[in-house]
């Protein structure tokens, strides 16, 4: 996630009709007219709807202080090359350039960006996911774990946020000590073909859009090279509790993600097995991220942002229980209780 200060900076750009000079500068290298980008968040990137022939492009930027041009570069060109061979996710769109990706001046500073078309198709919340929608959701993961190997040039390795947790929480030794145990235990996992990769990094529900032969996805802001099971881990959250193991409730859908991904993939119990290591690495690096956006309140905030402030701080309080909770359970090559089939 942007610190929330430069969030801020890009919002007071913002008019009442949605838009702003900001974005206008960067729509215009796409060819698009003063006034047409339209805000719709900002979070780990600035989005704008750009319309286009009754349907909707997203426009995406991020400063130059928040993350470099590279790896938004390796973003669209793994999206383009999935979107070429056939994989199921939105393409990006080159500028008038011909580029994936420009780095344009604007009045708050260099900025990163591209567009990407809209996934056709319909939202799906986990209450409405059938057991053969999660089986092709699994599917569809690992079709792009598959389709996706080789992609990996200047995309950074997932959980690169664990070393700074000594610093950032030197006072904190119960969560240091933690965090180290889950460290330790990562760095002796195998990183073979079979379980390491260029990952999604989010491939969650609300990132898709649904059509009759399964989703769709975007949202690629933290694709990464990790492991398999990471990714995984993280995209069935709806579906498990917050060890990251599956609620009784959603235990079919959970099982038939499983065989869906199983069906393109290899998965096999040692990689189930580390499911809650994952989660407590990713509660981890998580807490690392929503500390450095929030930074130091200013004076005079407003009052979005204040309350914006309150709900990471909420967050980030789960995410370091979460992180102590498993790391304690740490031991060599796995965690203790990781759930069996």
């Amino acid at each position: 996630m942007m610190p929330l200060t430069e969030i801020d900076r890009l919002k007071q750009t913002v008019s009442e009709a949605w838009d702003s000079p900001i974005a206008d500068d960067v729509a215009a290298e796409w060819g698009y007219p003063v006034g047409t980008a339209k805000w719709w968040r900002s979070s780990a990137s600035h989005v704008f709807v750009l319309p286009e022939n009754g349907r909707r492009r997203y426009l995406r930027f991020v400063p130059d202080s928040y993350r470099g041009p590279k790896s938004l570069a390796a973003v669209a060109e793994l999206m383009a090359r999935l979107s070429d061979g056939g994989s199921a996710v939105v393409r990006p769109v080159a500028a008038e350039s011909g580029a994936l990706t420009v780095t344009v001046p604007t009045g708050l500073g260099a900025v990163h960006a591209m567009v990407v078309e809209p996934a056709p198709g319909a939202d799906l919340d986990v209450g409405e996911l059938t057991a053969s929608q999660a089986w092709q959701w699994g599917r569809a993961l690992a079709r792009l774990h598959r389709d996706a190997a080789g992609s990996d040039t200047g995309l950074p390795e997932s959980f690169g946020e664990l070393p700074s947790v000594g610093a950032l929480f030197s006072g904190d030794a119960e969560l240091v000590e933690a965090t180290a145990r889950l460290a330790d235990v990562m760095r002796e996992l195998p990183r073979c073909r079979d379980r390491w990769g260029v990952v999604h990094g989010d491939f969650e529900l609300d990132n898709m859009a649904w059509e009759a032969d399964g989703p769709i996805a975007y949202d690629f802001d933290e694709a990464a090279l990790s492991w398999y099971a990471a990714d995984i881990a993280y995209a069935v959250r709806d579906l498990t509790d917050h060890t990251g193991r599956p609620v009784p409730v959603h235990r079919a859908r959970f099982d038939a993600f499983l065989d869906g991904y199983r069906s393109v993939r290899p998965f096999d119990d040692e990689d189930l097995e580390r499911l809650p290591l994952f989660a407590g690495l990713h509660a981890a690096a998580s807490l690392v991220r929503i500390t450095r956006a929030l930074g130091e309140p200013a004076p005079g905030e407003p009052d979005w942002l204040g309350e914006l402030r309150d709900d990471l701080t909420d967050m980030a309080r789960a995410h370091r229980q979460l992180a102590i909770g498993i790391g304690r359970h740490c031991v060599r090559g796995r965690t203790r209780g990781a759930p069996r089939r």
